[in-house]
């Protein structure tokens, strides 16, 4: 059986979450095994609030933001990460 590696969740990629993830996702997040995810709401130790939603585990994304230390979603008015600091700001388009 074939064993995959999944990386963290990037400081970028949890600003694109919905209101609430699955349980695999906070995990990502938090850099730990869904397992010990699964084993930490057992215990009532998970860092964060979880749902029970239709006999799935949820966590709603305000809260994983918390405890990851992100108070508040940046504002920018330029894409950060394909911006272009040689081409001036009034000749941008977007």
């Amino acid at each position: 059986m074939q064993q995959t590696t999944r990386t963290p969740l990037g400081f970028g990629e949890v600003f694109d979450l919905p209101i609430a993830v699955d349980l695999r996702t906070a995990a990502r997040a938090f850099g730990i095994h869904p397992g010990t995810a699964y084993r930490l709401i057992r215990q009532g130790t998970f860092p964060c609030p979880v749902l029970r939603v239709g006999g799935r585990y949820r966590i709603p994304t305000t809260h994983l933001m918390l405890i990851l230390g992100i108070q508040e979603r940046p504002v920018y008015a330029v894409d950060l990460e394909h911006d272009d600091p040689t081409v001036p700001l009034d000749a941008r388009s977007g």
